[in-house]
C-alpha cells in the first residue's frame, strides 16, 4: 500500500510536468499570431517556435549540477522561479529579442524539470508503484497539454481570431500554476537518497524512508548504503561515461532519440498548421488540437493502470506497431492528395493514443531507473538532452520540411523511425517493472 503522504509529494512535484506540458504546447496555439505580429519568415518562425526548445537542451544539460550540489528539492524551487519569471516576461515584452531571450529561459527550466521531477519521483518510491508515481509527471505533462490548448481555444473565442493580442494572453496564464507550483514545494521533503549520497544525514534520511516505507525501511535504508559503497569502490563508479554503464547509456540514448523521431513534438506544436494545410479554418484546427490534447491525456491515465502490471517493455513494444500504422496512414493521406481534415484527425488521434500508450508513459519512467544512485542525475542528464536536443532539431525544421518536401514524405520518415524503434523494443529493451533501484543497477552491473 502507497502511504498518503509519498502520493501527495508525488503529486506537487509532478505540477512541474504540468507547467512543463503548458509551457510547450501553448506556442502552438500562439505561433501563427507571433509570426504576424513581428513579419517572421518560415526559418525565422521556426527558430521563434523551437527557441524554448533548445532552452531546454541547456536546462536538461545543465540541471545535474543543482540536483547534485544542492539537492532535488531546492532546484525544484529554483524551476518553479524561472517557469513563473518566463511566464510574466514573456506576455509582456514588445522586442522580439527579447522574447526570445525570455522563451528561452523557460525552456532552461522545462529541460531542468525533466531531469529532477522524474529522480525525485523515482528516490521517494517504493518498487511496486514506482512505475505509476513516475507516470504522475507524464499524466500532468499531458494535462498541462490539454489545459494549454483548452486555454487558447477559449481566448481565441473570447477576443476572436484576428486578435493581435491573443499571444500574450495565452503565455501569461502559465504564471497561475507556477506560483501554486512554488508554494507548494515548501510542503516536501528532500530525497533520502541524496540525504545518503550527498550529505551524510542518515537520521534525516530514516526519517524519510520510514515514512515510505514504514515496516521495511531499515532494510531500504541497508540496501541503499550497501549499494552506494560498492559503487563508491568501482573504478569508475562515479563517472558517467564508464564500462559500467555503457547499457543503461545506450538504452536512454535510444529510447529519448525514438521518443523524437516519432513527431510527437511537432505534431503538438504545429497541430493548427497540420490541419490548416488540409484546409480546416482557424477555429476548427484550434478545437482539433484540443481533441489531440483530450486523447493525450486519457490514454496516459490508461497507462497509468498498466505500467507496473503490464511493464514498460510491452506497452513500448504495443505502441511502435500502433505509430507505425498511424504515421503510414497520415503519410499515404498526403500522398493521394486526400485533404479531408477528418481524416488526418482521426489519424493523429490514433498516433497519440498509442504514443500516449507507450513512449509517453515510458521514457521518464525509464531513464530515472535504470542509473545507480552515484550517476543517476548525469544519467537523467543524458537521456533527457537527447530528447531535447531531437525535439529542438525536429521542431525547428518541420516547417521548412513541411513546406519543401510536403506532408507525405515527412510523415514517411517518422514511419521509418518508428519501424526502427520497434526493432529497438525487441532486440534490446529490458523489463524494469517490480524491481527496486538498487536491483536494477546491480542487473546491469552484471
Amino acid at each position: 500500500m502507497i502511504q498518503r503522504k509519498v502520493i501527495v509529494w508525488a503529486i506537487i512535484v509532478a505540477i512541474g510536468g504540468f507547467i512543463f506540458g503548458f509551457d510547450t504546447v501553448v506556442i502552438s496555439g500562439a505561433e501563427q499570431a507571433i509570426q504576424t505580429y513581428w513579419k517572421l519568415g518560415s526559418l525565422a518562425q521556426g527558430l521563434t517556435t523551437s527557441i524554448a526548445i533548445i532552452g531546454t537542451v541547456f536546462g536538461a544539460f545543465f540541471a545535474r549540477i543543482p540536483a547534485d550540489a544542492l539537492g532535488r528539492k531546492k532546484s525544484l524551487v529554483i524551476i518553479a522561479v524561472i517557469f513563473l519569471f518566463s511566464a510574466l516576461a514573456t506576455s509582456v515584452v514588445t522586442n522580439w529579442y527579447l522574447f526570445m531571450i525570455f522563451r528561452f529561459i523557460g525552456g532552461v527550466g522545462v529541460g531542468a524539470s525533466s531531469i529532477i521531477a522524474p529522480i525525485y519521483i523515482s528516490e521517494i518510491s517504493p518498487p511496486a508503484a514506482r512505475g505509476r508515481l513516475v507516470v504522475s509527471f507524464q499524466f500532468n505533462i499531458v494535462f498541462g497539454i490539454v489545459i494549454a490548448l483548452l486555454s487558447n481555444l477559449v481566448i481565441v473565442r473570447i477576443l476572436g481570431p484576428g486578435s493581435s493580442d491573443s499571444w500574450r494572453y495565452m503565455l501569461g496564464v502559465m504564471a497561475v500554476p507556477s506560483l501554486i507550483f512554488l508554494l507548494l514545494l515548501r510542503l516536501i521533503p528532500e530525497s533520502p537518497r541524496w540525504l545518503l549520497l550527498r550529505d551524510g544525514r542518515q537520521d534525516e534520511a530514516r526519517q524519510i524512508l520510514s515514512v515510505i516505507n514504514p515496516s521495511g525501511f531499515e532494510a531500504d535504508l541497508a540496501a541503499i548504503k550497501k549499494s552506494n559503497k560498492e559503487e563508491a569502490e568501482e573504478p569508475g563508479g562515479d563517472e558517467l561515461f564508464s564500462s559500467r554503464h555503457k547499457v543503461p547509456i545506450r538504452l536512454a540514448i535510444l529510447i529519448a532519440f525514438f521518443n523524437q523521431v516519432s513527431g510527437i513534438n511537432a505534431i503538438l506544436y504545429y497541430a493548427p498548421r497540420i490541419f490548416a494545410m488540409t484546409g480546416l479554418g482557424k477555429g476548427d484546427s484550434l478545437a482539433s488540437s484540443l481533441a489531440l490534447g483530450v486523447v493525450n491525456f486519457v490514454f496516459t491515465m490508461i497507462a497509468i493502470r498498466f505500467i507496473d502490471s503490464t511493464g514498460r517493455r510491452k506497452l513500448m513494444f504495443i505502441g511502435s506497431v500502433g505509430l507505425i500504422a498511424t504515421l503510414g496512414l497520415v503519410s499515404y493521406t498526403f500522398y493521394m492528395q486526400n485533404f479531408s481534415g477528418y481524416y488526418i484527425i482521426v489519424y493523429l488521434s490514433l498516433f497519440i493514443a498509442f504514443f500516449a500508450f507507450s513512449q509517453g508513459a515510458v521514457i521518464w519512467v525509464f531513464i530515472s531507473e535504470i542509473f545507480p544512485n552515484k550517476v543517476r542525475a548525469k544519467g537523467q542528464t543524458l537521456g533527457s538532452s537527447t530528447h531535447w536536443v531531437m525535439a529542438a532539431l525536429i521542431t525547428f525544421i518541420f516547417p521548412y520540411f513541411t513546406e519543401k518536401l510536403g506532408g507525405g514524405n515527412t510523415f514517411l520518415f517518422f514511419t521509418v523511425m518508428m519501424v526502427l524503434q520497434l526493432l529497438f523494443v525487441w532486440k534490446m529493451m529490458p523489463e524494469t517493472k517490480g524491481t527496486s533501484l538498487e536491483e536494477v543497477e546491480r542487473t546491469f552491473g552484471h
